[in-house]
């Protein structure tokens, strides 16, 4: 995902600051798509520049508060119809376990169980806050509805990622296999 377009995206449901704005991230997002302050900041200043968000407000200890532009809603809807998705997945569990062999038996149950109680409680987290979406306190927009699909992928990938680190406690590397006996 482009940063740029996931700002302009949060700035089409109205304003924000770049603060507000990698809160919404932290939030809605978490730990599959991290904004750090600095690039957020870096980006909103060249959205301005390209004309895709201006400032609506500056406030105290210049504080500002930016607006998506009507060329910035046409940019983020060329990018989700036009642009080829990025299938691309970063997830550093994955290349780590390609060298679990390199770890002893102990510490890699140690760590695969620590995994697979991460990720259930991510997938929990995201559960609660699907179950509030659907109970209604956020209300029934389009931008929630979008918002509960994005929550399930959330659950979806989670659970996976659990019963992964689950079922890899119970093969090699991390439960050796006995030697073969032939007699």
């Amino acid at each position: 995902m482009s940063l740029r377009h996931g700002l302009l995206g949060l700035l089409a449901e109205g304003p924000a600051s770049g603060y507000d704005l990698a809160r919404r991230f932290t939030e809605v997002l978490g730990s599959i798509w991290p904004a750090q302050h600095p690039k957020i900041y870096a980006e909103l200043n060249k959205l301005a520049a390209e004309g895709l968000v201006e400032v609506e407000s500056e406030g105290p200890r210049r504080r500002k508060a930016y607006r998506i532009t009507d060329a910035g809603v046409v940019e983020v809807k060329r990018w989700l119809t036009e642009v080829d998705v990025d299938h691309t997945m970063r997830l550093q569990p994955l290349l780590r376990s390609l060298f679990f062999w390199m770890m002893d038996t102990d510490e890699l149950q140690r760590h695969l169980e620590a995994e697979a109680t991460y990720y259930r409680e991510l997938a929990d987290q995201y559960r609660d806050y699907a179950a509030r979406k659907d109970r209604g306190e956020f209300g029934y927009s389009e931008q929630t509805q979008s918002m509960r699909v994005t929550i399930e992928a959330g659950i979806r990938l989670y659970s996976a990622l659990a019963d992964w680190a689950e079922w890899a406690q119970t093969v090699p590397p991390a439960k050796p296999t006995s030697p073969h006996t032939n007699g």
